[in-house]
């Protein structure tokens, strides 16, 4: 093998925007005139659950993975000083994308970055080139309702004990490992790394309130289900369907829902868990790496030629 055939690992960069007294952490991969897949993690997680699937991305598309406010390296200001709902997240999020320069992406939805990229899309669906859907939920039947009891209770009442039900599990290390393992084909393939860096950044002081305001105002997204079926109805984004069926918090119906408004969207279950990337990343990787190379119009694609 000549040196020139040795294939190279594309460079993740890890950088931070200042933005409205907020400073935005992020990681950036590929070239920067290529499309764009802006990557969106979950709860209790930050864009470190990326790390595996950036670089199998970056040698043909510019990939942004953002921590959102209260996550990860990102700004995390007391619940009195900023909005910690998924309308906050998204304002956030779409400041963002405008400040980056970023005109048009494909989003990788994945729980909270769901809500919040679901948001995105309605605000902006000329925007939006693909989206690759991972365990997040856009219906309420796709919600586990054994998971969420103590969540439904304080959605409807919001006291001090109800919270406490939250932070005694949910919120804890053992939650946070219950979300790696529950449902995987082989727990020798989750790194503990994942709950031990989740828990130490939900561990700093103020975190779990801003966490339990993030719980509490998702009940919100009750309220703007039949937008975002509106706009997979009317918008039909070229759809991309990788969900962990084992999970324990997004049921498989919830994949099979988004089928249904979005016929043409392709729909793959894998056999792990909610966090599907850290089993299934080279399957994830290889579909959406196909998915993409078919589905974004290649006359739009710029040389990518000016790597970062």
């Amino acid at each position: 093998m000549t040196p020139e055939s040795k294939s190279v690992t594309p460079t993740v960069f890890y950088r931070t925007l200042n933005m409205a007294g907020l400073q935005i952490f992020y990681r950036e991969s590929g070239p920067r005139d290529a499309p764009t897949v802006l990557l969106l993690h979950g709860f209790p997680s930050s864009s470190h659950m990326f790390r595996n699937l950036i670089p199998m991305l970056a040698d043909t598309y510019h990939v942004v993975a953002p921590d959102f406010p209260g996550y990860g390296e990102s700004s995390a200001p007391s619940v009195k000083h900023f909005d910690y709902s998924f309308e906050g997240l998204a304002a956030v999020t779409e400041k963002f994308t405008e400040a980056l320069d970023l005109s048009s992406y494909a989003l990788f939805l994945s729980d909270i970055g769901a809500s919040v990229g679901f948001r995105l899309a309605v605000m902006h669906p000329e925007r939006v080139t693909a989206m690759i859907i991972q365990n997040g939920g856009a219906h309420v039947e796709a919600l586990n309702k054994e998971f969420a009891k103590g969540l439904l209770d304080y959605w409807e009442d919001r006291t001090d004990k109800n919270a406490q039900v939250l932070r005694d599990w949910l919120l804890t290390i053992e939650g946070t490992k219950w979300h790696y393992l529950h449902g995987v084909s082989d727990p020798l393939k989750i790194s503990p790394d994942n709950w031990v860096i989740d828990q130490a950044y939900q561990d700093r002081p103020g975190n779990k309130e801003i966490q339990l305001s993030i719980l509490y105002n998702a009940k919100r997204d009750l309220d703007v289900f039949a937008d975002w079926h509106e706009y997979f109805r009317k918008q039909r984004p070229p759809t991309l369907i990788t969900w962990g069926k084992n999970d324990g918090i997004f049921t498989v119906e919830g994949a099979e829902l988004l089928k249904r408004d979005i016929p043409s969207a392709e729909l793959h279950l894998l056999d792990t868990g909610h966090f599907a990337l850290e089993e299934e990343v080279d399957r994830i990787g290889s579909l959406m790496h196909e998915f993409l190379d078919r589905t974004i119009d290649t006359k739009t694609r710029k040389a990518a030629s000016v790597q970062l």
